[in-house]
C-alpha cells in the first residue's frame, strides 16, 4: 500500500514511528493509501528546517522569489489532471469541480508572482531639512498553515504563494482525510527551485499539531476549519505572541425576492447548495424566500431538479460527469444523516429525503442525496449549524426587511446573497448585510485572489482576512526608517520631542 508521507527539507520522509492511518476513497468506501503519523519530535524537526531556512530565504531578493513562484505556475498547470486525480480519490468531488478547485488556488499563485510590486513600501522625500522616510515591508518568520478537508488544494494555495512570495517559510498541517495534494505540490515546489527547507509538509495528530500555534519558533498561523478550533487556536496562538488568522463556520443565506429572475435564481441555487455535496465554507444552504407565492414556486421548481441530480462516483468526466459526489467520510455522513434526522424530528417539513441514497455498484461510499426542507425556522438545529452537506432548507419571510434581520440574526456571517431585480434592494442589502461576503444575483461571492476573503462574527477570529492584499499584510510586517546624512554641519542634541522641519 503507498504511503503519503511528509515533505520536510526538500524530501519525502516517513515517520520513524512506522505509525500509519488509512485514506479512504469516499466513492467506494475502500481504503486507497496510507499516511503517516508523525511524533511530536517529527512536527519539530519541520519546525526547524523552516527556521533554519529563512534567513537565507528571506535575504532572496523578492524577484527572484517570484521567479520560482511563476515555475510553479508553470507546474501546476502541466499536473493538474494529476492533482484533480489525487482530490478526487481522496476528497470524493467531482471531476470539473476538482479542476476549478486548482483554477482558484492557480489564481493566488498568479497574485503572488506580483509581490515586488506589492511589497515595493513608500518613500517619502525631505520630511524634514535633509531628513528622508521609507518603509519597508518585511516577512515576518515561519508561518504555519493548518487546513481543512474539502478544499485540500485551493486552501493551502490561499497561503503559502504569498506567504513565501514575501519571504516567508511555511510548515503545513494538511488534513489526513485527503492529504496526498498537499505533498505533491511540495514537491512540485521544489522543482520550480524553492531552497530545501522552505516548505513543508507534516502530518500529526491534533495534539502535536500544537506545536503550530505554541512554539516559539514560528510567528504566525494561518487556519481554516470549524469555529470552535478556530476560536481555539486564535487564543492560543494569541497568547504565545504570534499573529493568528482562523477562519471558522458558516451559515450561508438567500434572500430571494418576488421580483427576482427565477430561471437564473434556481440554476443559481442548485449550484450553490450542492456543488461539491454542500461540503463548502461558501455553501449556499439556506434560502430565505419573501412571500409564501416566493416561497411555493421555489419548491415547485427546485423539487425535480433536486431528484434529477447525478449523483456517483467523482472520476467520470465529460458528459457521463456526475453533479454531485460522495462526502468525504463515514463519519461525516453520519454527521449529515444525523442533522436530516434533526430536522425532520423538529417539524421542518423535509420535502426530499437523501437519506438511504445509493449507488449502483457503490454500496460502500459515503453518498447523502440532495435533500430539500422547507419551513424551517430559526429555533431548528439545521438553521442554528453548519450542516456542510447536500442540505438545503427554505425560510419564509413576509417581506424584504424581515428577511433581513433573519439573515443578520445568524451568530455566523462568512457570505451572503440576494437575487432580485431591483437597484436599490440590492444597494441596501449589501450595505446592510452583516456578512464578509456578499453576492447579488451570485450564489458563491467568493473574491478573486486580488481580493481579500473572510467573513464577520464567528466566521473569523483576526483582524486580516486571507490572500489579497490582507494576505500580504498578514505575511509581512512594517518597518519604517527616517534618515538623515549631515553634510559636516555640528549637530545639537535635543532633549525635546525630535521635529524635523
Amino acid at each position: 500500500m503507498q504511503i503519503t508521507g511528509n515533505f520536510i527539507a526538500g524530501k519525502i520522509t516517513h515517520s520513524a514511528t512506522g505509525e500509519t492511518i488509512p485514506v479512504y476513497d469516499p466513492a467506494t468506501g475502500k481504503v486507497v493509501r496510507e499516511l503517516t503519523q508523525s511524533s511530536s519530535e517529527e512536527v519539530s524537526q519541520a519546525i526547524g528546517a523552516a527556521h533554519q531556512a529563512f534567513h537565507g530565504w528571506s535575504h532572496t531578493s523578492p524577484l527572484r522569489r517570484a521567479r520560482v513562484l511563476f515555475n510553479f505556475k508553470a507546474l501546476l498547470e502541466k499536473h493538474r489532471d494529476e492533482l484533480a486525480e489525487l482530490i478526487v480519490s481522496e476528497h470524493g468531488k467531482v471531476w470539473s469541480d476538482a479542476q476549478g478547485e486548482l483554477t482558484r488556488g492557480m489564481e493566488v499563485v498568479e497574485f503572488a508572482c506580483g509581490i515586488p510590486h506589492l511589497i515595493k513600501g513608500e518613500y517619502s522625500a525631505n520630511v524634514g531639512t535633509g531628513v528622508d522616510s521609507y518603509s519597508l515591508m518585511q516577512p515576518v518568520g515561519v508561518v504555519a498553515g493548518i487546513t481543512p478537508f474539502n478544499f485540500p488544494a485551493m486552501v493551502p494555495m490561499w497561503m503559502f504563494p504569498i506567504a513565501l512570495a514575501c519571504g516567508n517559510t511555511f510548515v503545513l498541517k494538511p488534513p489526513a482525510l485527503d492529504p496526498s495534494a498537499a505533498v505533491r505540490m511540495a514537491e512540485l515546489l521544489t522543482e520550480a527551485g524553492l531552497p530545501d527547507g522552505v516548505f513543508n509538509v507534516v502530518h500529526c495528530s491534533n495534539q502535536d499539531a500544537e506545536q503550530l500555534y505554541q512554539d516559539p519558533r514560528i510567528a504566525a498561523v494561518s487556519f481554516v476549519g470549524s469555529s470552535g478550533v478556530a476560536e481555539h487556536i486564535y487564543k492560543t496562538a494569541s497568547a504565545h505572541g504570534k499573529r493568528v488568522q482562523a477562519f471558522g463556520a458558516a451559515k450561508n443565506h438567500a434572500i430571494v425576492m418576488p421580483d427576482a429572475d427565477l430561471d437564473a435564481t434556481i440554476n443559481a441555487i442548485m449550484g450553490g447548495a450542492f456543488g461539491s455535496a454542500g461540503e463548502r465554507c461558501m455553501a449556499l444552504p439556506v434560502v430565505v424566500a419573501v412571500g409564501d407565492e416566493t416561497a411555493d414556486t421555489l419548491i415547485e421548481r427546485l423539487t425535480p431538479l433536486i431528484k434529477a441530480l447525478r449523483v456517483g462516483p467523482g472520476n467520470k468526466r465529460g458528459d457521463a460527469e456526475n453533479e454531485m459526489g460522495p462526502l468525504v467520510s463515514a463519519a461525516h455522513q453520519q454527521k449529515v444523516l444525523g442533522y436530516i434526522d434533526k430536522g425532520e424530528q423538529e417539524g421542518a417539513a423535509l420535502v426530499i429525503d437523501g437519506r438511504n441514497y445509493k449507488v449502483a455498484g457503490h454500496d460502500d461510499g459515503y453518498y447523502v442525496g440532495g435533500t430539500l426542507f422547507d419551513k424551517v425556522t430559526p429555533e431548528m438545529t439545521i438553521w442554528r449549524e453548519e450542516i456542510f452537506g447536500p442540505v438545503l432548507s427554505i425560510m419564509r419571510a413576509a417581506d424584504y426587511q424581515s428577511a433581513l434581520q433573519l439573515v443578520n440574526s445568524h451568530e455566523f456571517g462568512n457570505g451572503s446573497a440576494i437575487f432580485t431585480s431591483d437597484g436599490h434592494t440590492a444597494r441596501s442589502f449589501v450595505q446592510d448585510v452583516e456578512a464578509g461576503m456578499v453576492g447579488v444575483n451570485v450564489p458563491v461571492p467568493v473574491p478573486m485572489a486580488f481580493h481579500s476573503f473572510g467573513g464577520w462574527k464567528r466566521s473569523v477570529f483576526g483582524a486580516l482576512n486571507v490572500h489579497g492584499p490582507d494576505g500580504v499584510r498578514f505575511y509581512t510586517r512594517m518597518k519604517t526608517a527616517t534618515t538623515r546624512w549631515p553634510a559636516g554641519e555640528h549637530i545639537v542634541s535635543e532633549f525635546s520631542m525630535p521635529t524635523l522641519g
